[in-house]
């Protein structure tokens, strides 16, 4: 019998597998520690591009519903490489939020977009939602 865990943004059981174990880390985290409510996040947020369908580990709106954040959840073994950063991107290019962060439960990386010069600027901690939903 393979493993599960209750997913609280989708209110069901889910597979664990290691990809998901670091996205419910990051949901919790996001929830209990910087107040970004469950009700505002999306797990596998449907994305189109070009005719081609993706999907964002987890996006954040905001309270009027409009993407705010994507973020893109890794398996810990997985190295956060380039590729992965333009994955992340990728999916950005169809949702144009200004916040982006990727994670493999080890390393976390977040950023906005500073919106004179157009490019993403890395912080050294994610803020609370509070915060983050009025930038």
């Amino acid at each position: 019998m393979r493993a599960t865990i209750f997913d609280p943004v989708r209110r069901k059981r889910v597979a664990l597998t290691p990809e998901e174990d670091v996205r419910q880390q990051l949901i919790k985290m996001l929830s209990q520690e910087r107040g970004y409510p469950l009700a505002l996040m999306t797990c596998e947020f449907s994305i189109i591009l070009n005719g081609r369908s993706f999907r964002g580990d987890l996006v954040i709106h905001s309270r009027e519903g409009m993407p705010v954040m994507i973020a893109e959840c890794k398996a810990p073994y997985i190295k956060l490489t380039r590729e992965t950063f333009d994955q992340i991107l990728t999916y950005n290019a169809s949702l144009g939020v200004k916040h982006i962060l990727l994670t493999n439960g080890r390393d976390t990386y977040f950023a906005s977009l500073n919106v004179e010069s157009g490019k993403f600027e890395y912080k050294s901690e994610i803020p609370d939602y509070n915060e983050l939903s009025q930038k």
